[in-house]
């Protein structure tokens, strides 16, 4: 289905779900974006690399490009319905799930021009709207995958670990199992190192189809034993049957980093920029070499 009629038919899905004449999808020049109050969402999307061979790419992470947007007077109809419905979902987790289903809209439709190149395309959900959608997670994101004739197996589902939900751990394993029963991929995202037990346990319960790192944060880490506990962190993952990813390489000793410890997958500016070595098993197995 073309764009354009896509666009026109979850415009019209919108309106019917939220009884608004409102229509938030637009289409310019080839590029989908989404109203949600005063901002404007895009896309931007980020290789997925194996660590041993960058010039191979496994898929696409999708990142929100954000920006401000003139809010559009209601009509008159809109006010009524505010004024009648019920106004208790207006809450944040309503909030939260209707803009995290609004976004991963948007990534869908931006990412149909590239699924040509095969891979799968990871998007983040944030864990408040897995918590806040009691059953049938991923139900509505199905939906909007099928309409642009895609799988799910194809989609993976990425979940940013916090110490703020460590009490809610078992109702996001419950949802994101949720997810994994509709035949998505899933992943676990850290900014740090985590070795806590809870952590730990996370990973060991759901065995996630990947797990992630920050590259960034490693980066200020003071920590004679971050290596070591890296080849721990991989241990884990593998026996868990899955792969882990070192993303927001920005520089080459990250690069390097990844690769010494074992990671599977990487991502990052490093890989995209003009001046990027021109990556091959032969030069990589020679550098590494050198720096082993």
């Amino acid at each position: 289905m073309p764009l354009q009629n896509l666009v026109e038919y979850f415009n019209d899905r919108f309106g019917q779900e939220h009884r608004s004449s409102f229509r938030p999808f637009i289409l310019e020049e080839g590029t989908i974006s989404a109203l949600f109050g005063q901002i404007k969402i895009g896309s931007v999307f980020s290789p997925i690399r194996l660590a041993q061979k960058p010039a191979e790419i496994v898929g696409h992470g999708a990142k929100l490009k954000v920006s401000t947007h003139e809010v559009q007077y209601l009509y008159s109809d809109e006010i009524e319905n505010l004024l009648s419905n019920h106004p208790h979902q207006a809450n944040d987790f309503e909030s939260i799930i209707n803009f995290d289903r609004l976004s991963r809209t948007v990534h869908m439709l931006n990412y149909l021009p590239i699924t040509h190149l095969q891979g799968a395309l990871f998007v983040e959900v944030d864990p408040r709207h897995i918590l806040g959608v009691k059953k049938d997670h991923g139900a509505y994101f199905e939906e909007v995958i099928g309409q642009c004739g895609l799988e799910t197996k194809n989609v993976v589902i990425i979940m940013a670990v916090n110490s703020n939900y460590a009490r809610h751990y078992q109702e996001l394993v419950t949802g994101l199992d949720n997810y994994r029963h509709r035949s998505y991929q899933i992943a676990l995202k850290f900014d740090y190192v985590a070795q806590e037990g809870q952590s730990f346990d996370l990973i060991s319960k759901l065995s996630p189809n990947y797990v992630s790192l920050s590259a960034r944060h490693l980066d200020h880490v003071r920590d004679n034993a971050i290596f070591e506990k890296l080849r721990d962190l991989k241990a884990l993952v593998v026996s868990t049957g899955g792969q882990s990813i070192l993303q927001q390489i920005d520089q080459k000793k990250s690069d390097l980093l990844a690769r010494n410890a074992g990671f599977d997958l990487v991502q990052g500016s490093y890989y995209e920029r003009a001046s990027a070595p021109v990556f091959s098993p032969e030069s990589l197995d020679a550098e590494v070499s050198a720096n082993g």
